[in-house]
């Protein structure tokens, strides 16, 4: 007998805002499978008034009140049953980040989760890495966001240690970063990567996934540090307009797609790793998989 479901997960980063829609399809005798049925991503940019302004403007408010009522309606048409929206970084640091929540729950009954950012580090762990990693390999995983980027090492399939750092690409772009947290997070990274003999780096996120995909690399196989070096020095060589015409990047990722290639590389020195795996995954997925194995309380349409 075949069973198939919709889940769908909210994930208003610091960047951009997105909306994914899942088919969650339950077959006797298999095991569960996860398929995408759709992804819209809103380049809203909180971040952008957050860490330089502490709140999110009145014209930034409104777009997420729109944003979020065309989302109502997409799950409504998708007949989703399930669903989660969690908010990070931005509207974590948003001194009016709770008041937009609870004016979004009003107008649109969709209720936001505003996660600290060990909790988004263990959603994104919780994504069926099982499937993309070889047990007998030590990983660190990266996943770099608007306004923080969250690492996990993993070993022996396992996860042994994770942390965020107050590091993202809306961040870098407006130079609010303070030499202190790279240093902490350099020190972090030797001495939660020293021990084991050779290490990988998994990368989530949707800058690298640009990079993945204009690589023309097949899925599965990896970056190398050289490759990503000569990329990262060819992307600085650009105008952002040259990046946008003559690399056919989207005017919002053009610009940070810079910042995040330069934590990824970083990431990559100081854990001594020469590759870096590209999985499609990323906070979305970790939410649609808590929802199913009911790791995390969920609302139904």
């Amino acid at each position: 007998m075949l069973l198939i479901k919709k889940y769908a997960a909210i994930d208003i980063g610091s960047n951009a805002v997105r909306l994914l829609i899942a088919n969650i399809i339950e077959e006797k005798g298999k095991e569960t499978r996860f398929k995408k049925s759709s992804l819209v991503r809103v380049p809203i940019r909180l971040g952008a008034d957050v860490f330089l302004e502490q709140h999110i403007s009145d014209f930034n408010r409104d777009r997420m009140l729109d944003t979020m009522q065309a989302f109502k309606l997409l799950m409504k048409t998708h007949k989703v049953v399930k669903y989660k929206a969690c908010a990070t970084s931005a509207m974590r640091e948003a001194v009016n980040g709770k008041e937009i929540s609870e004016l979004i729950y009003k107008k649109t009954k969709i209720r936001i989760d505003i996660i600290e950012g060990e909790e988004e580090a263990a959603i994104i762990a919780a994504t069926d890495l099982q499937s993309y990693i070889d047990k007998n390999k030590t990983y660190l995983y990266v996943d770099v966001g608007g306004g923080s980027t969250e690492f996990t090492v993993i070993n022996n399939g396992k996860s042994v240690t994770s942390k965020s750092f107050k590091i993202g690409t809306v961040r870098l772009l407006n130079d609010i970063v303070k030499k202190e947290t790279w240093q902490e997070l350099e020190v972090w990274i030797k001495q939660n990567t020293s021990s084991y003999e050779k290490i990988d780096v998994i990368g989530s996120g949707g800058n690298i996934n640009k990079i993945f995909k204009i690589s023309g690399k097949p899925m599965g196989k990896p970056l190398t540090y050289f490759y990503l070096t000569s990329y990262y020095n060819t992307l600085q060589s650009y105008s952002y307009e040259e990046r946008i015409t003559e690399l056919d990047l989207n005017q919002d990722r053009a610009d940070v797609i810079i910042p995040a290639t330069r934590i990824y590389l970083s990431s990559m020195k100081w854990s001594g790793a020469k590759d870096i795996y590209v999985p499609k995954i990323g906070l979305s997925d970790g939410i649609i998989k808590s929802i199913y194995y009911d790791t995390v309380s969920s609302n139904t349409q």
